[in-house]
């Protein structure tokens, strides 16, 4: 059985969803009736007004899907459902992300939960992975949380498809530790503060990759000819020091590989 560091025992908190205006009524709707979603079960309805005296509109609301038995904080399976509220006029990423897709829905990112979030934002960015925003504290749960660039190769359109990892129950070292690393971002609300750096990515058109575009021609070249069988532990080895080698010169030079 493969040993890995705890930290890499990852288990899926929630899911985010991406819908089109039209769908995101309806969905509430069925998540009621088909999920057996209850009142106690929306965890979240958060709004804005984008115009003033235009009223309120609903940016994204989350619905936990059944009931943990042994740890039902741990064990529930959530989705949070996003749509573009924006008025038609105004930029929207979220928009973006759905019409460059042609799609009605798509599922944004998956949150992976890890016991130690710290121990793997530093083997990941040991690795050059990409992280749009630092490890955050959320103001509403006692969680700390990051988010990464998205998966896409070079000449591709951006996925609008990216990974969040998080810490449930945080001790108070690790929320220390963020508070004194991040402190321009620790005030943020976190679902604000990664919707809004999202939309200056997709508004400047510089979407920050999971992994450089550099990099990825590194491992391509490594792999790209083989067929996935043939990707053993030698080729998997020399992979990894790729990686550490190219986020080692890239940290060494201040941004650049």
């Amino acid at each position: 059985m493969t040993k890995r560091a705890a930290f890499l025992d990852f288990k899926v908190d929630h899911m985010t969803l991406l819908v089109q205006p039209r769908l995101y009524n309806v969905a509430f709707v069925l998540f009621k009736t088909v999920f057996g979603v209850g009142p106690e079960d929306l965890l979240y309805d958060k709004r804005k007004e984008w115009t003033p005296g235009a009223g309120e509109v609903s940016m994204t609301y989350a619905m936990r899907l059944g009931s943990g038995v042994d740890e039902p904080k741990l064990i529930n399976t959530i989705v949070a459902v996003v749509q573009p509220s924006e008025p038609a006029g105004q930029p929207s990423h979220v928009r973006s992300m759905l019409d460059s897709h042609g799609a009605a829905a798509h599922w944004q990112h998956v949150a992976l939960r890890t016991s130690d979030l710290l121990a793997f934002h530093q083997h990941a960015v040991e690795r050059g992975v990409n992280f749009i925003t630092p490890v955050l504290k959320d103001e509403e749960e006692n969680l700390i949380q990051v988010f990464s660039g998205e998966w896409f190769f070079p000449g591709s359109q951006a996925s609008a498809m990216f990974f969040e990892f998080l810490q449930r129950d945080p001790s108070d070292q690790d929320v220390a530790r963020v508070r004194e690393q991040n402190r321009r971002w620790f005030r943020d609300e976190t679902f604000m503060g990664l919707y809004d750096e999202k939309e200056r990515e997709y508004r400047s058109g510089n979407v920050t990759p999971f992994i450089d575009a550099a990099l990825f021609e590194k491992l391509e070249a490594l792999v790209g000819a083989l067929h996935v069988w043939q990707i053993d532990a030698t080729v998997l080895a020399a992979c990894e020091r790729t990686m550490l080698d190219y986020a080692r010169a890239k940290a060494q030079s201040g941004g650049a590989a």
